[in-house]
């Protein structure tokens, strides 16, 4: 009886969405008050309906249900109850599942953060992202439904896949998913702005906060994924340039591009009609990212059983969606104008560069991805596009890219003179090109691409130092009073951007300076790597909650001193008999030290992987540093009170005073009447 609660649940929340995805767009049309004012109600009850479906199914998966057909095919009664709960997104109906009830939990954060936003603008957005829950939630209903029931019941269930049995599985889809989703936010403001003839400055503030707030999450999400793929493949790497994996960094690119585009439209009201367009790409790549793990067009660890029912309803729903959003603008760009001018040497001319190299990025990374399927869908000789393809054509235009990200910052807005950022920046560039001369030297041998990257890396770090300086010396007080007073979303750029630069760092230096061997070791043996000593003492059997490991004993010393113990193991899960390499390691600020077992090799004797992984974890510690810039930018006090600062002055007529707001409360939102 509970999963039908749960399968009547998304029928409720599909009507519900075909209401408000009707009704408020047809009220603000009109402008019928009563008409814009359900969305809010109806996005609430949306997400309450879509939260008790997602809860029944994962009471499922706890009670072991096993006439579920979707729990019987990922869990199992001795699955431990932490990964029990996470198989609710461990296949394709509910991650889809998820993903739903993640976008109408954008709509509830919607609904009750733009209280001071117009009536007809939060009704339009509300009412775009309506039509997109609808598109998903007969996606489930129609082909996915996650309740379908299986008679007679199982005896037990298939078990979760072995690789997904990790704590990265709890953490890594909601987050990712989140910054999916969260893009959908940014396309329904386009959307409704363009409905309205509207692409202003009061847009870009409105927007600002939710697609820098989507982009933290993906940032965190694609971060989280690469490294439980990191320690969990037992391969060592921790980016592969798979077709999942880019299907999640493009929209990242797109999304990068769109926050800085909507700093110029809000501070100068230029790039209205690229802003849109970014908007719509942004969220287009989240869905073609849909399209590609669920259609089963592409060979990945991270991609669902293929369906070609499902890839083509997700594919028509992609059509319809990027179709129709581009018809709308070609529509009403040209009605938008262009906005404020700017001179070529100036902060807009350099955002607008970064813009489209990281738009030129994503195409690339597009093309590398989608070529060899469209060949094979030719039927052509299939063709595999790997890292070689991406690296050498990813590095040259993110190169001129990151120069300018520390130019931008310190440009003037509408003008900047050269030769006056020349003198501002010296120092940045001595610092930054004595850095890439040393440190690859200190490191043991100069190479040009390790020296190249250390370049980028100091010069991106220099520059924000440099515009640290000029904000706090161009204030007043003591340095702590200084401090406080520079705006949260400068910080969280400066955060953002000194990010960018120790990942920078990270990637350059494990890329130069890595060091790997395959080695066959024997009980008492010992093997050097790069100035380590590994002894490895042999293996023992130990059981887990469902499964049999294999695990290795070894001691790694340094000049005579030991420096830590690994366990290395090779487990074998019960009910899927699927062997999994659990990869050792030692964890450092300056390396890391991975030790994964490979095979056995005779009575005694096993295949040992020993990896040197210099800076790695800069990486991910780069990648935490933009995620708290996206988190300090996205929390930043004056988006909401500008917001309602230019709201007031848009709806009371001239000479009006404060207490005849009420007067155009049709206007404001159910706040004008309830919360004012």
């Amino acid at each position: 009886m509970i999963p039908e609660i749960g399968h009547f649940a998304l029928i409720l929340a599909l009507m519900l969405a075909l209401i408000t995805g009707v009704l408020p767009l047809l009220g603000a049309q009109l402008g019928i008050a009563g008409w814009m004012r359900i969305a809010w109600p109806a996005a609430r009850a949306q997400f309450a309906f879509v939260a008790l479906a997602f809860g029944t199914l994962m009471w499922s998966f706890w009670s072991n249900d096993f006439s579920v057909v979707y729990v019987v095919e990922n869990s199992n009664s001795t699955l431990p109850a932490m990964y029990r709960l996470a198989a609710v997104w461990g296949g394709h109906e509910g991650s889809l599942l998820l993903w739903v009830l993640l976008l109408t939990l954008w709509m509830v954060a919607v609904s009750c953060f733009s209280r001071q936003l117009p009536m007809e603008q939060v009704a339009r957005v509300l009412g775009v992202m309506s039509w997109i829950a609808v598109g998903f939630l007969s996606f489930l209903l129609l082909t996915s439904n996650p309740f379908a029931r299986l008679m007679p019941p199982a005896m037990d269930g298939r078990d979760l896949n072995a690789l997904l049995q990790d704590p990265g599985m709890v953490m890594h889809p909601p987050i990712l998913y989140m910054g999916y989703v969260g893009f959908s936010v940014a396309f329904a403001f386009s959307i409704a702005a363009l409905l309205a003839g509207r692409l202003d400055s009061a847009w870009a503030r409105w927007s600002r906060p939710w697609t820098t707030a989507a982009w933290m999450f993906l940032t965190l999400g694609i971060a989280l994924g690469s490294g439980w793929s990191y320690y969990v493949l037992g391969w060592g790497g921790w980016w592969a340039w798979d077709p999942v994996e880019n299907a999640s960094f493009m929209p990242w690119l797109a999304g990068t591009a769109l926050m800085h585009s909507l700093v110029v439209t809000e501070k100068r009201g230029s790039f209205r009609s690229w802003t849109a367009l970014l908007a719509i790409c942004a969220f287009s790549l989240s869905l073609l990212g849909t399209f590609l793990v669920r259609s089963g067009v592409v060979t990945s660890v991270h991609a669902f059983a293929s369906d070609p029912a499902r890839g083509i309803f997700v594919l028509a729903l992609l059509a319809l969606t990027t179709g129709g959003a581009l018809m709308l603008f070609a529509w009403r760009a040209p009605q938008i104008g262009l906005g404020a001018g700017f001179e070529p040497v100036s902060r807009e001319a350099l955002l607008l560069s970064n813009n489209l190299l990281l738009m030129v990025a994503a195409g690339s990374v597009l093309l590398g991805t989608l070529y060899p399927m469209l060949l094979d869908a030719l039927g052509a000789d299939k063709l595999s596009v790997g890292a070689p393809y991406f690296d050498s054509v990813f590095v040259p235009i993110m190169t001129p890219a990151i120069f300018l990200m520390g130019l931008g910052p310190l440009a003037r807005w509408k003008s900047a003179r050269v030769p006056e950022l020349a003198v501002r920046l010296r120092w940045a560039a001595l610092v930054s090109v004595l850095t890439a001369i040393v440190l690859p030297l200190l490191l043991g041998s100069w190479r040009p691409l390790v020296s190249l990257g250390v370049l980028l890396a100091a010069w991106t770090l220099t520059s924000v130092a440099v515009s640290v300086r000029e904000r706090l010396r161009g204030l007043q007080g003591s340095l702590v009073a200084r401090l406080r007073s520079v705006p949260r979303a400068t910080w969280g750029m400066w955060l953002a951007h000194a990010g960018v630069g120790v990942f920078i760092v990270g990637v350059t230096l494990v890329k130069g300076y890595e060091t790997e061997r395959d080695v066959l070791l024997r009980p008492g043996e010992s093997v050097s790597v790069n100035g380590y000593d590994f002894r490895y003492d042999g293996v023992q059997t130990v059981s887990g909650p469902n499964y049999q490991a294999t695990r290795a004993t070894l001691l790694a010393s340094k000049d005579g001193q030991p420096v830590a113990t690994l366990f290395p193991e090779k487990r074998v899960f019960a009910v899927q008999n699927t062997p999994i390499t659990e990869a050792a390691i030692d964890h450092g600020v300056l390396r890391d030290l991975y030790v994964a077992l490979d095979q056995p090799v005779g009575a005694n004797a096993w295949s040992v992987r020993i990896q040197i992984k210099p800076f790695v974890r800069w990486i991910w510690g780069g990648c935490l540093l933009m995620a708290l810039g996206g988190l300090l930018a996205a929390t930043d006090r004056r988006y909401r009170l500008v917001a309602h600062r230019r709201t007031q002055r848009a709806e009371r007529p001239a000479g009006m005073a404060m207490h005849d707001v009420p007067a155009v409360a049709k206007r404001a939102g159910p706040a004008g009447e309830a919360g004012r």
